[in-house]
């Protein structure tokens, strides 16, 4: 995939994520005994929001990924975040995430996730911060604290962050 772009879901992209995720999910779900065929698929359409949602397409408008940030109380939940399998590996995953969390950090919000546990989604977390809050026979709960970058915060008192200006 030489290209790729990012662009805000639409309803009209349910299924073509709902299968995305099947797929992505498929060895995961497997490995812990709770694959299903249907269900992998529905869960998606149940919580499809496009407005919270960004989709990944090639250049050519295939879809082959989605991740989705929703507000929530005092975090923001990083959601749907499914890559095809064929497109892993290429930083995108990684692309997206820092995108992701830059405008989190901006804003001052703390991000919350659940991934499966033993997925390799979860170091690539861990890299970026994320630390365990909980965990389930199913789900690790990973939460990341807002990072203060040096420079300027959108929206901010004016002062740089880390110091530097005056009372």
């Amino acid at each position: 995939m030489a290209e790729w772009r990012t662009r805000q879901a639409t309803v009209a992209d349910v299924e073509a994520v709902a299968e995305v995720r099947a797929v992505a999910m498929r060895g995961d779900l497997e490995r812990l005994g709770r694959y299903d065929e249907h269900r992998v698929r529905q869960r998606l359409r149940d919580a499809w929001v496009p407005g919270n949602t960004l989709v990944v397409e090639e250049a050519d408008g295939t879809v082959v990924g989605c991740v989705a940030l929703r507000p929530a109380g005092d975090a923001d939940w990083l959601e749907h975040f499914y890559l095809d399998p064929r497109v892993q590996g290429r930083g995108i995953g990684t692309a997206l995430l820092e995108r992701l969390l830059a405008d989190a950090d901006r804003a001052g919000r703390r991000v919350r996730l659940d991934v499966l546990r033993g997925s390799a989604a979860r170091r690539l977390y861990e890299r970026h911060g994320f630390v365990c809050e909980r965990e389930d026979a199913v789900d690790v709960f990973l939460v990341r604290e807002p990072r203060p970058r040096y420079g300027w915060f959108a929206g901010d008192s004016g002062l740089p962050v880390g110091g530097g200006g005056s009372s």
